[in-house]
């Protein structure tokens, strides 16, 4: 016997169409929310792009002034009584727009011109701080009105007493603008060259040790007598030296090159020189004065 038959399940029913929009639905909520995070995202990234821009044009700033503090720029033009010096300063290290090259040139209270380059031992930031005690050392003691050598043998004190395990070189010269002679002393650094009358030559170096060799020698003077158009080129042995090259291969094309510089615009001149004779791109620091001697 047989029991009473179950109710039969009625199907429920669904208008076509019904689920996919549903789903659509669902999916363009999905994907206005993803599109929302997505602009919010944006909008935050871009506030702090411009925060990191407007944080690094500031430390660009600040790096400036504190650069043009420790030396003024690689373009400058500095005018002497009979004498304009331009300088080229290129540092190995773009980062930092300064190494272990230095210069100095300006007006003592006697009326002469104290005109002096170096170069301190290494690279990064430790060099540029020992870089920078010594140019400053020397732009305070050279107001003495000291003779070369006396300020060469206090910068050797200097770096033996206070700059442990430093090296460094430098030509320290005095022009006095009414006799025309330049009195200078060398610790250990190419010796200037001299263009005149179309010929270069590179002067004799007088005796004299690199500064904190602790050697205790004292450091000769050498004069030169300089007449109306007369160029003095005084530079660091980064613009000589190469790893692949013999020193003397490249003072040879600075020689060259130093002979075919213009009389005017003579930064131009400058850099051509120095590419010609670092092949483009310099392996250390290069500093590079020309002193025209004016009537």
């Amino acid at each position: 016997m047989t029991g009473p038959a179950s109710p039969a399940t009625v199907p429920t029913m669904e208008r076509p169409g019904d689920e996919p929009a549903g789903r659509a639905a669902a999916e363009s909520g999905v994907l206005a929310a993803r599109l929302a995070c997505a602009e919010r995202a944006a909008s935050d990234s871009r506030q702090r792009l411009l925060e990191i821009s407007e944080q690094a044009a500031e430390e660009r700033h600040v790096s400036t002034a504190l650069r043009e503090a420790v030396m003024p720029g690689p373009g400058t033009t500095i005018d002497l009584p009979h004498a304009r010096v331009t300088v080229r300063y290129v540092p190995a290290s773009a980062r930092t727009g300064l190494g272990g090259d230095w210069y100095d040139a300006g007006l003592l209270p006697d009326g002469r011109a104290v005109l002096a380059i170096g170069d301190v031992a290494g690279h990064g930031l430790p060099t540029i701080a020992r870089m920078t005690r010594l140019r400053h050392a020397l732009t305070g003691l050279a107001m003495t009105g000291a003779s070369p050598g006396r300020l060469l043998a206090w910068l050797d004190g200097l770096v033996l007493q206070r700059m442990p395990e430093t090296t460094a070189t430098a030509v320290v010269g005095l022009l006095d603008p009414a006799t025309g002679v330049f009195t200078w002393g060398q610790a250990g650094h190419p010796a200037p060259v001299l263009v005149r009358d179309g010929a270069a030559v590179q002067l004799d170096p007088p005796a004299g040790v690199l500064l904190g060799s602790g050697c205790g020698l004292p450091y000769e003077p050498a004069e030169v007598r300089l007449r109306t158009g007369d160029r003095l080129l005084l530079f660091t042995d980064g613009l000589v030296e190469r790893r692949a090259r013999d020193i003397d291969e490249g003072l040879a094309l600075v020689l060259d090159a130093a002979e075919g510089l213009p009389r005017g615009d003579l930064g131009t001149g400058l850099d051509r020189l120095i590419e010609t004779a670092c092949g483009g791109i310099p392996e250390d620091d290069v500093c590079l004065l020309a002193v025209d001697v004016l009537g």
